[in-house]
């Protein structure tokens, strides 16, 4: 089994979790990882300018569609909701998510725990235009700087450790990927899905494979979790009626009630936070999750979503 993967620690990491599995099920499966560092690996700058979030999968994805690999990881959150999946392609499994919260850093030696003790004018970094448009929301006195790269990479510079154009007294990144990487004990402020909502397919690996490779999709499926498949399944059907890429802030959280009732919340923001709409419905009689996304979806349009994400000014 080729799992193509994108090359950074915290992508090789997923994979390898993702083989552990597999051979749970076929103790006798070689799997080969092949890394690809990908066009938005290496670009610093916003990735809008280089075509979109879609760059982190594109390279894989044509790979696996040429049966240079057998399967792909990638995180749901960096496949784009504005176009269809590459032709031939399926996502067979979505593992059972992580959290999707998001975390406040400090800088090593800080003794600041909120974001209520940043002063006005502080810098915070993160590489979301959805997490800028929240933090601006609550905190509108703040310089909020979009940074990129690597999560480690990230983390060094907030502590001064790599060069940074400027002083950083901040960082808001995704409680999972410092999981991954073993830096979760630099979370100070934990974020509620009420006061950041998460991204569309936060915390969730997609694991995709060609349609017609009915036994890798065969093996796949054996670790695909049925309640976060649900939950991904109403939040991209929302993503993708508001024509969602990656510069939008959209943000969208599907639970899975006590009663086993869907719940999928919904956002749009301009990208200065000073105006959103919102809107949450529960999946009722029929509990179908795309009926529910395409429901939150018509709501949000309804409320002018389409001008906020276009940047159309009222």
């Amino acid at each position: 089994m080729r799992i193509g993967t994108r090359s950074s620690p915290m992508a090789r990491a997923q994979t390898d979790q993702v083989a552990e599995l597999l051979r749970k099920h076929e103790p006798e499966l070689k799997v080969e990882v092949v890394p690809v560092t990908t066009e938005a690996d290496t670009w610093q700058g916003d990735l809008a300018a280089l075509g979109g979030k879609g760059l982190f999968t594109k390279q894989i994805d044509i790979m696996l569609q040429r049966g240079e690999v057998d399967m792909a990881v990638h995180c749901v959150k960096d496949v784009p909701g504005d176009v269809p999946l590459p032709e031939g392609l399926i996502f067979a499994a979505y593992l059972p998510r992580d959290d999707v919260h998001d975390v406040l850093l400090f800088p090593e030696g800080d003794a600041r725990q909120t974001l209520a003790d940043l002063p006005p004018g502080a810098s915070v970094a993160t590489s979301a235009v959805r997490r800028k448009a929240q933090i601006l929301c609550v905190r509108p006195d703040l310089n909020v700087i979009r940074i990129r790269g690597m999560v480690g990479t990230r983390v060094d510079k907030l502590d001064g450790k790599k060069p940074m154009d400027a002083k950083l007294d901040a960082m808001v990144l995704a409680s999972s990927g410092l999981a991954r990487i073993g830096l979760s004990h630099r979370a100070r402020q934990r974020f509620s899905a009420t006061e950041i909502l998460p991204a569309v397919g936060a915390g969730v690996l997609g694991l995709q494979c060609r349609r017609d490779d009915h036994e890798v999709a065969a093996l796949v499926e054996r670790l695909n979790d049925e309640k976060t498949m649900r939950e991904v399944t109403a939040e991209r059907v929302m993503l993708h009626g508001l024509r969602g890429h990656c510069n939008s802030p959209i943000a969208g959280y599907c639970i899975t009630e006590p009663d086993g009732q869907l719940s999928l919340r919904g956002m749009v923001f301009s990208r200065d936070g000073s105006k959103f709409v919102h809107s949450q419905f529960w999946g009722e009689s029929r509990n179908d999750p795309a009926v529910l996304g395409s429901r939150v979806c018509a709501e949000l349009l309804r409320q002018g979503a389409r001008d906020i994400i276009a940047g159309i000014p009222h």
